[in-house]
Parts: structure tokens; C-alpha cells; sequence
């Protein structure tokens, strides 16, 4: 994305670097995170960023030999601004001082920063309500004793006598506390008055991506057919939508109906996509090739990997039938990319395979396609609406690869996934009509391999119990129960024994991630 002023975040390792880059992205500013062995003085040259934010990090700046970035990027003649590690990374460098830890200047958590002279146009907007002072989050043992000529103290903390500094004359801004995270409530100011001053537009929209990515797109791909595998999921089918704009009929969507579905999913995606949006969809009914391996089979991770197989098994037999095709549809995100870069600056093992399609690159022989690796989950459903895709689409929660194969702990049989399949959609009716659809990251119902005994109607039952699943989350790598209220358990617990013939019991999941996971296999 060339076209747009692009801001380089240098990364030194801090567990919150990409939260830096989703401030930017809602400021609609281009950026790129780069681990600090990957930006050299050639790196910094060819990126021509039009400013530098230096990420925190573990590490200590008084050990030899501790991450720094190259000195060329302080003669770039653009704002530069250091955070926590980035900071006293910028004292060091620049002539200042920094001190190993000492138990009364480290600070950890929540903290309080007082001005000293707020006449800085990076703190504007901060320091009004009246108290003085402005909350920040804070995570440093080590703390700058001595600034580097040229800066003064426009901001300090009980533990941080330099909390923030700046050269003006420079354009290097510092401070020692996170403005990234949700605990420091006025960081999204700072990082607005910092990319204003840096003289960024703000042009990075959905909008303009759409078109730009459409052009590249058509450069890629030429004349030539491309394949993709269509989940349903909003990833996949933001990348289709968005392909079939570019290059129209040359695309093939190869939905595979593994039996593993939610009530009615198959004919909703196939029905969108074929139907709504004129695209060509190989519909891949093979649920009993499927549940016809995965007969008798209990272990969670050997029906991931049977079901892994055979969907690249499946793929591949639909993907030969379309002659011609030279490349592979997949919708790969930024922070895919991301975790595929260790921070020792070369590639690691990857953290999770891209959705369902495994190796079939190399195994097919094909060249990829990934218009959405720019971009983060909440810009591809921004681009989605851009694309006409339906709103109760393009919000959807997170489904498994895998499906419903590891909600039904235990064997899987087609009475269960048939009975799960309809308590889940009485579950997720009864979260959509008491407004909570959008306030859960996601939800589920998973049947228990266990029978119980009940009384309806007078008469015995001897029935499944089910346990209701709903969490909250960011990125779903922690997660948290979400709090219904008992009318609500109540009521949607009533509707599934009443309506769902087989359950007679039902339970909440109340387990936090971790030490649970948000799936039960």
C-alpha cells in the first residue's frame, strides 16, 4: 500500500505491539509492525515511513547487546515516538541515562501522570477534568534517570520523573507508560495528536482499500483461474466477495458440506453466495464420507485430524475438476502474518494453520491469493459492508473448522448432531432476541456425553444433558464467561427442554480461558 503514508512500528517485543497498530488503523493510518532485526538501514529506506512509533519490550536497554533500532531512523528527519522500552531505548541512544530496576521507581499497573508543563501539542486534550492529572498504565522496572540533551519533562509519575519528554525541534516524543491499552483511558488522544502532528491524512478507509485491492487483484491474477475454500465464515467470505469483484467468473468457490454444519448453515452460504451474489459454488455435499470416519472415534485430536484430511482430500478431488486454476483463494489476516514472524527476525513455526486449506499450496502446486492480509478482523468486516455482504453475515461469531465435531465430546453420532444442532439454534434465537447477539464474542451449545433422568409429563425420560457456552473476548486468546442473568438461563434452558426432543438438562459454562478453552474439545 504504497500509495498511502505509512507509519513504521518497530517491534521490541512487547505482548501489546498490535494494539499500538489498531489505534493507528481506527485513525484510519496506514501501519506496519516490523520486528527490530528486520528494519536495517535498506529496510528504512525502501518503507520511507512518514513516522516511527518504537514499541515497550521486555528486555533491559543497560544489557549489552539489548534490541535497538538502526541509528539511521533518527536521521530520517521524521517524528518519532518511544514507548516505555521505546523510550528509555531513545535516552540511551541519544545520550541519556537509564537505570537497571529499582523496586522505588518500577511501576506496574494503574498510575497517575501530573504535568509540568502541558504547552504540547501531543497532550492536547489531556489533563481537563479538573483533577490535574491523567490515569496511565504502566509496566517498567528500569526508568529513565537522565534525558538526552535536547528534551525536556513535560509530564511526570510518582515512579517516573520523565514520563513524558520531548524534542521539539526533533519531533522525538517519550513516554514511559502505554497509551495503547484500555487502561490508560486517554491514549487514543495521544496517538491522534502525535499522527496529526506527524502530518498524516487519515486516508486509510475500507473504501479506498477496496478499490486498490481490486486492482491488485487483477494484476495477480491476469486471465488465469483462482480456487477458494469457502467456509462461511466471514474471513473466507469477505475474500470471495472481494476476488469476484476483481476478476468475476475466473473464481470457483468450493464449499465443503461436511455434515458437521449448524441447522440450515450449508443452504445459507450456498444460498448467498450462488444465488445473491452470483458466484460460482461447487457445493461439496460429502457428510457421509465424513461421519463415516469419524464413526466410533472419541478423541478430540484424532477427529481434528481425520477431518483435516479428508478436507484436503475433498478439496483437492473438486479443485482438479476446474481446469486451468493456478492459484488458491485464502483469507489470511495481519495478525496471521504477524504471528508468522518470530521476533528473532525470521520466519517460526506458524502459530495456526490459515483456516482449513493446510499445506494445499504446495501439495497443488498452486500461487496464493490473500487480499485480506493487511488487514485486521474488524477492518474485514468493515471491507464486507463495503461489499454489500448482509450485516447478519458479516457478524457472525467464530465457527471451528472442525464444527460440531468437537461440541459433542465423546462419539459422535448423527442423533446428537441432529439434537445439538437444533438447542443451538434455540440458543443462539434466544441471544438474538434479547439484543446480546453483538455483545458476545461467541456462542454455543454443546451436547454432554452423558444421559440423565428426568420427569416430563409425568413420565420418565432418560435423556442428554447440553451445556450452554457464551464468552466474551478481544482475540479470543483470553476469555471470560458472559454474565446472563438467571431470567435469561432460566427461560432459554425452559425452551430447549420444551422444543429440542432428547435434552432434558441443562447447564452454564462459567469456565474463564484460561485455564479452560472457549471450545470443549
Amino acid at each position: 500500500m504504497t500509495q498511502h503514508d505509512r507509519l513504521l512500528i518497530i517491534d521490541f517485543g512487547s505482548q501489546v505491539t498490535q494494539l499500538i497498530a489498531r489505534r493507528l488503523r481506527e485513525l484510519n493510518v496506514y501501519c506496519e509492525i516490523h520486528p527490530y532485526q528486520n528494519v536495517t538501514d535498506a529496510f528504512l529506506k525502501d518503507f520511507a515511513p512518514k513516522a516511527i512509533i518504537f514499541s515497550g519490550g521486555p528486555d533491559s536497554v543497560t544489557r549489552e547487546g539489548s534490541p535497538r533500532p538502526p541509528q539511521s531512523a533518527y536521521e530520517l528527519g521524521v517524528p518519532i515516538l518511544g514507548i516505555c522500552y521505546g523510550q528509555q531505548v531513545m535516552m540511551q541512544d541519544l545520550g541519556g541515562k537509564v537505570d537497571a530496576g529499582q523496586s522505588h521507581t518500577a511501576e506496574f499497573g494503574r498510575a497517575y501522570v501530573t504535568p509540568k508543563d502541558d504547552r504540547l501539542d501531543l497532550l492536547s486534550g489531556w489533563f481537563l477534568d479538573g483533577s490535574g492529572r491523567e490515569q496511565v498504565w504502566m509496566s517498567h522496572g528500569d526508568h529513565v534517570s537522565e534525558i538526552a540533551p535536547g528534551f525536556e519533562v513535560y509530564a511526570t509519575s510518582p515512579g517516573a520523573p520523565f514520563a513524558i519528554t520531548a524534542d521539539l525541534a526533533r519531533r522525538f516524543y517519550a513516554v514511559q507508560f502505554h497509551p495503547e491499552v484500555h487502561h490508560t483511558p486517554n491514549g487514543a488522544t495521544l496517538y491522534e495528536n502525535f499522527v496529526r502532528e506527524a502530518g498524516f491524512k487519515g486516508d486509510w478507509t475500507m473504501g479506498a482499500y477496496r478499490e486498490e485491492a481490486i486492482a491488485k487483484i487483477r494484476e495477480q491474477i491476469g486471465d488465469k483461474k483462482v480456487i477458494c475454500a469457502l467456509s462461511g465464515g466471514v474471513d473466507s467470505s469477505v475474500a470471495a466477495a472481494l476476488i469476484h469483484e476483481a476478476v468475476g467468473d475466473q473464481l470457483t468457490c468450493v464449499f465443503v458440506d461436511h455434515g458437521l454444519l449448524r441447522l440450515n448453515e450449508a443452504e445459507e452460504v450456498v444460498g448467498m453466495f450462488r444465488d445473491h451474489m452470483n458466484l460460482s459454488v461447487i457445493h461439496a455435499q460429502e457428510q457421509e464420507l465424513f461421519l463415516g470416519e469419524l464413526e466410533g472415534v472419541s478423541d478430540p485430536e484424532t477427529k481434528r485430524k481425520i477431518i483435516g484430511r479428508l478436507f484436503i482430500d475433498v478439496f483437492q478431488k473438486y479443485a482438479d475438476r476446474i481446469e486451468g486454476a493456478e492459484f488458491l483463494a485464502q483469507g489470511t489476516l495481519y495478525p496471521d502474518v504477524i504471528e508468522s514472524v518470530s521476533f528473532s527476525g525470521g520466519p517460526s513455526v506458524t502459530i495456526k494453520s490459515h483456516h482449513n486449506v493446510g499445506g494445499l499450496p504446495e501439495k497443488m502446486g498452486l500461487k496464493l491469493v490473500e487480499p485480506l492480509r493487511e488487514l485486521f478482523k474488524d477492518e474485514v468486516r468493515a471491507l464486507g459492508h463495503e461489499l454489500g455482504l448482509p450485516a447478519s453475515f458479516i457478524g457472525r461469531h467464530p465457527f471451528p473448522g472442525p464444527g460440531l465435531a468437537i461440541r459433542c465430546p465423546g462419539e459422535i453420532t448423527r442423533e446428537k448432531l441432529d439434537i445439538l444442532r437444533k438447542a443451538d439454534a434455540v440458543y443462539i434465537d434466544q441471544i438474538r432476541k434479547h439484543g446480546l447477539y453483538d455483545e458476545i464474542w461467541q456462542a454455543f451449545v454443546a451436547i454432554l456425553p452423558v444421559r440423565t433422568v428426568g420427569v416430563m409429563g409425568d413420565g420418565r425420560t432418560y435423556d442428554y444433558a447440553c451445556a450452554l457456552r457464551a464468552v466474551t473476548s478481544v482475540d479470543g486468546m483470553t476469555a471470560d464467561y458472559y454474565p446472563f442473568t438467571h431470567e435469561f438461563l432460566g427461560e432459554t434452558a425452559t425452551r430447549i427442554i420444551n422444543e429440542v426432543k432428547g435434552i432434558n438438562r441443562c447447564t452454564y459454562d462459567i469456565t474463564s480461558k484460561p485455564p479452560g478453552t472457549i471450545e470443549w474439545e
